[in-house]
């Protein structure tokens, strides 16, 4: 009786859950993938090196998974088939549930389900259900109203200008810039400080999807690929790859490279306007300093405030702030001027403030740069003293480590004698820590 009870009263939970969804937002694909974010950890076929029935399976049955959210994303879809899937599912211990489901020699748990959904919301709740995952997080989830509309372009037609034009203006050739990337090899990186075993897991899983289709990266030459937490192209030009997705997502993004490097053309003229608009500063993107944007989110960032300058027509002198930057965030409600000696602009700045924040801070962000190069060089002769001067194989510094601080942690250590450090990897941090590959970290402020 009672097992009966916590079957209806998780029943009507559920229910009251999607009802409370479905009634304030729509799920898009992007939140889909990342309410899927427990499941794709507990079945992702690189977890399965060394039981390939396991994995050979959980690989099959996620690209059926992916092609039925695709067929859900597409507009005008109606032609929905049941779809049968089976998965080996890692790190739970069996419970009773409606799901069919049994353990195999090797510990994995297989579970099978049908899936027969007709949206987004409904499939990612069946699919953590049926595998005996929490849907808590589903409540906390950052869903746009709408679905995720192709970023409109105000630039259909954009100009193109003779080589002379940009010599005499100085603003940057997009066709140039491309051209010269695609030259320089391909360059890996990793948004977060993982240890040598994730790095060579996320390599590894590279590595097969290069033998397996190797003409998916024949536009990959002359572009950073960063392991982070999503897929996509980043705000910066950076091919992304997310650590928790499977191969099919990797492949489409490798596919869909040629559409990206047009949109970033088209991204690279905008900001070209804008700069254009505004006397000739320049539109910079620093990943440091600004929140992981895609392309389109970026593209579209821009492309909102190009057109609230253009109707606004501010009256700045063509190439009159020529040598100074500025950003563009969108959760800011004021203008600032940055340390380092660019503008701080929030999208929904109001016109008259901007031109009048801008031309009462020119001459002092003017000065801030030139520091900010003049601290740039000082910090990096400190470097390269303290590595030769210790005897260190590496010393870096963490994003969040100013080059003022960092200079000010290296004066005072060149003053100490340490031979102990000899041979290893120094980062300058904000706290006391040792990491996975065995780099010290000591906060810049350190005391003896």
């Amino acid at each position: 009786m009672f097992c009966c009870l916590r079957a209806v009263r998780r029943l009507c939970l559920e229910k009251i859950l999607l009802q409370c969804i479905l009634q304030s937002r729509t799920l898009s694909g992007a939140d889909a993938i990342n309410a899927l974010r427990p499941f794709y950890f507990a079945v992702h076929p690189d977890f399965f090196g060394q039981h390939p029935k396991e994995r050979e399976v959980n690989e099959n049955s996620l690209k059926r998974l992916n092609g039925y959210l695709e067929n859900l994303q597409k507009p005008g879809f109606r032609s929905f088939k049941p779809t049968q899937l089976t998965f080996y599912v890692r790190e739970r211990e069996p419970n009773s549930s409606n799901v069919q489901e049994s353990f195999s020699a090797s510990g994995f748990r297989a579970v099978s389900f049908t899936l027969h959904t007709r949206d987004l919301l409904s499939t990612v709740l069946d699919i953590l259900n049926s595998c005996s995952l929490s849907t808590e997080h589903i409540r906390s989830l950052n869903v746009n109203a709408q679905p995720h509309k192709e970023a409109k372009s105000t630039l259909n037609r954009p100009i193109k200008w003779d080589k002379t034009y940009y010599s005499f203006t100085g603003f940057k050739d997009p066709e140039e810039e491309l051209e010269q990337a695609q030259r320089v090899e391909t360059t890996l990186m990793w948004q977060r400080s993982w240890g040598i075993a994730h790095r060579c897991s996320q390599l590894h899983s590279l590595g097969r999807l290069v033998q397996q289709r190797p003409e998916v990266l024949k536009n990959v030459k002359g572009r950073t690929v960063v392991f982070t937490d999503r897929s996509g192209m980043s705000a910066a030009g950076h091919i992304m790859l997310g650590t928790m997705d499977v191969h099919h997502h990797w492949t489409k993004i490798f596919e869909r490279l040629p559409n990206y490097y047009k949109l970033q053309k088209r991204l690279l003229l905008l900001e070209d306007r804008i700069s254009q608009l505004l006397g000739g500063i320049q539109v910079i993107y620093i990943e440091e300093l600004q929140p992981l944007l895609t392309l389109e989110e970026y593209y579209e960032t821009l492309d909102s405030f190009y057109n609230k300058l253009r109707d606004s027509r501010l009256p700045f002198h063509p190439r009159s702030l020529r040598g100074l930057q500025m950003i563009l965030e969108s959760d800011r409600y004021a203008p600032s001027l940055h340390e380092f000696g660019h503008f701080t602009i929030p999208t929904v700045c109001d016109p008259a403030t901007l031109q009048w924040f801008i031309f009462a801070k020119a001459q002092e962000a003017r000065e801030n740069l030139k520091r900010k190069e003049e601290m740039m060089i000082t910090e990096k002769e400190l470097i390269d003293t303290s590595t030769e001067r210790f005897s260190l194989d590496r010393l870096y510094k963490e994003p969040s480590v100013s080059s003022a601080q960092m200079i000010d942690c290296c004066k005072r250590l060149l003053e100490e004698s340490l031979p102990y450090l000899q041979g290893m990897h120094l980062c300058i941090s904000h706290f006391y820590s040792v990491l996975q590959d065995g780099d010290l970290c000591i906060p810049w402020n350190w005391k003896n």
